[in-house]
Order: C-alpha cells, then structure tokens, then sequence
C-alpha cells in the first residue's frame, strides 16, 4: 500500500498539522473513493463552505481508484483551508467498508465523519452530526434517511428504491438489538467518536460499514439526525449485482459471527441437503439400483451441497486455513461419519437406557448433529496449530 499527504502548502506537513487538531470536537472526514475525480472537487469546495472554522477538520481520502482521483485530490487540495490526505491502496481489502477503517485507523481527531465521495451526502451536516454527538453524548450518530426531515430522493429509480428498503428490512430483522434505534442501517453516512471504535474487531466486506460497526462494536449511545440524500454531482453508482451478492455474503457472516448461530445455520443448511439426497435416491432407484447401494451414493450428493453452502455462507472467512481438498476430504468424512455412529447410538440408547425407538431415534439425531458440527468446525475450519505452538505446549 503506498501513501500520499496533500494539503495547502501554507499549512505545511499536514501530519504535523492533523497532529495539532484541538480535541475534543475536532472531526476527521473519511472518504473513501473510487474513480470519482469528476466528484472529488466539488466535494472539497462544499466542505469548504460548510464546515465553519471554529470545527478543526482535516479530510482523509482513502483511495481505490484506477483513474486519476489521487491526483486531482492533490491538486484541489490546495485551496482548501484544513488538511487532506490521500491514502492509496494498491490492495482494495474489504471494498468500501475496508477503505472507511483504512481511514479511522490514520484519523487524528475525536470524532470521525464517514461519507461517500459523490456528493450524495451533504458535508452542510457534519457540524451537527458532531454537535448532536457532544450534546446527547453518543458514540454513534447516524444520518438516516428514513425519520422526519430526512429522504432518499437522490436514490435513482425504483429498482434501488426497493432494494434499499428491502436491504433495511432484512438487516433490521435479522438483528433487531444491534441495529434499535438505527433506523437507516445502510446508511453511509454518520459520525464515530475514535474511542467508541475496536478497529481489531471489524471485518469489513463491501460497502456497508455502518452495520459492519453497528454488528461488531455498537457503541452503548446512538443518536440520530435526518438527512436528505442527494443527487450525484457525476459519474455513476458503484452499486452493482457483485455489491449486492457481497452485501448478502457480508450478512450471513455477521449473522453467524457466535457459535449458536453458527449451529443454526448449519443445521439449516442440513436440512436443505435432504433435497439432493432424496432427488438422487429416487433417480437411482428408478433406474434399477438396489436401495442400499443407493442409499450411500445418495448421501454423497446431499454431503457436496451441504459443503458448497458451508463453504459459501457459513465459512467463507476460514476456508484459508486448508487446502481445498483437505477440507473436502474431512467434511466428507464427518458427514458420512454420521451414518455410521448413528445405528449403534440408538441400539445403545434403547437396548441400555430403554428408551422407545422413536426418542431414541431423535436423540441420536440431536447427537450425531451436534458432534458433527463441532466436528466440523473444529477439525475442518480451525486454524491448525503451529509446530511452535505444540513444541511450548
């Protein structure tokens, strides 16, 4: 990752200058773009004239770009009156969301301001986004589209309409004590104070860091202001079908970020196995195959699509530990594991304990499944211990 300061020449180093911002009230506004130089120009000017000199604010750029923004960044930079940084990442780790804890990480004041760099999110608000912060003393203040005084009329269409609110919806359900009194939790503008912030935590993926930090390190105060999102000064929208499938990778990894809620998706996700198992049994048999033969072969088809979810939905993050086929070998023989210790745990549970077949049954059932997801996240999606660390073990 290389970097790069810009800022007026009359204020000199801007490291030395950020370092001089008074705190607290002293705001950072992170920007991170990418290929928006038709836009980053007309941003800075309307920072410029919105926030007042008695709010020290410096502006850190965090850039993706392939284009010239980091340039025409440098070049704006020298009529503003604050401090900008540019800092260009050759690796895009996490998208947007990485870009915006790329840029808290280097912030140098108390609070920090997340915006996008297409003048859909008025810089007019920054001051009272940090003024409601101090005033209810919130570590979070969200600009939401979705109160009174606020509107998404700069979203263009129907089509992003409908997915933004779906997108609110689903989010707001799916974590319905993280995000209360979050009312716009794809909003991609709000206010931070730097100690509400656990960088080590975040796990930044696409675009929505607010739900990324919401998820993962909600401060205990959250306050909110209306804001009217506004039309794009140029160039078009990043949102894209790769976005949104990110966004939904995004989701099912905070959603199954504790272990209770890894087990029920992977129970789920069992359950959706059955579909391929029973589609290939039925075709098997038709086609002559005695049951038992095809029984096992069956099974086989059900195990390669529960891996796929797994390795998809539930586990996408730990996939780097192994080899592929290392994994694949492992969970094909812990699922097929499951078969084998089944039969004679229910012979143990009726023929020891005297329990009816049927309980018996659905106890085994409850049993093999917890071991194999224990089984399988212990023995598939761990990391492996190091040699170093088993030799002082």
């Amino acid at each position: 990752m290389s970097q790069e300061y810009t800022a007026p020449e009359e204020l000199g180093d801007p490291s030395v200058a950020a370092a001089e911002v008074p705190e607290p009230g002293a705001v950072t506004i992170v920007v991170p773009t990418f290929n928006e130089s038709a836009n980053v120009r007309q941003l800075l000017r309307m920072i410029t004239e919105s926030v007042p000199s008695r709010l020290p604010c410096e502006v850190v750029f965090v850039d993706d770009s392939t284009d010239d923004t980091p340039q025409v960044i440098k070049e704006a930079a020298q009529d503003c009156p604050f401090p900008v940084t540019v800092i260009h990442r050759d690796e895009p780790v996490g998208g947007l969301g990485g870009a915006v804890v790329e840029g808290m990480k280097a912030a140098g004041s108390d609070w920090i301001v997340a915006m996008d760099g297409d003048c859909q999110h008025p810089p007019s608000l920054v001051p009272e986004l940090v003024a409601t912060g101090e005033r209810t003393n919130a570590g979070l203040v969200v600009a939401s589209r979705y109160i009174k005084g606020g509107s998404r009329a700069g979203l263009a269409g129907s089509y992003r309409v409908a997915v933004s609110r779906g997108a609110t919806w689903l989010t707001k359900a799916l974590f319905p004590r993280r995000l209360h009194g979050i009312s716009d939790p794809m909003s991609g503008f709000f206010a931070i104070r730097r100690s509400d912030i656990t960088a080590d935590v975040l796990k930044p993926l696409g675009y929505k860091i607010l739900l990324e930090l919401a998820v993962r390190s909600r401060p205990r105060t959250v306050a909110e202001v209306p804001f009217v999102f506004q039309d794009r000064f140029a160039g078009e929208s990043k949102s894209t079908a790769a976005e949104g499938r990110r966004f939904l990778r995004h989701l099912a990894g905070l959603r199954t970020a504790d272990p209770l809620s890894r087990m029920v998706v992977f129970g789920l996700i069992g359950l959706t196995g059955f579909v391929p198992n029973l589609a290939a049994l039925w075709a098997m048999t038709q086609a002559g195959l005695h049951y038992l033969p095809a029984e096992i072969v069956a099974n086989q088809f059900g195990v390669a699509w529960n891996f796929l979810l797994i390795e998809k939905l539930l586990f996408r993050d730990r996939r780097a530990h192994r080899h592929w086929a290392d994994r694949t070998v492992r969970f094909a023989l812990l699922a097929n594991a499951d078969l084998v210790l089944r039969l004679p745990l229910i012979a143990l549970l009726v023929g020891q304990f005297g329990l009816a077949v049927l309980p018996a049954t659905a106890l085994a059932l409850v049993i093999t499944f917890v071991l194999r997801f224990v089984g399988t996240e212990a023995l598939v999606y761990l990391p492996r211990r190091s040699r170093t660390a088993r030799s002082t073990a």
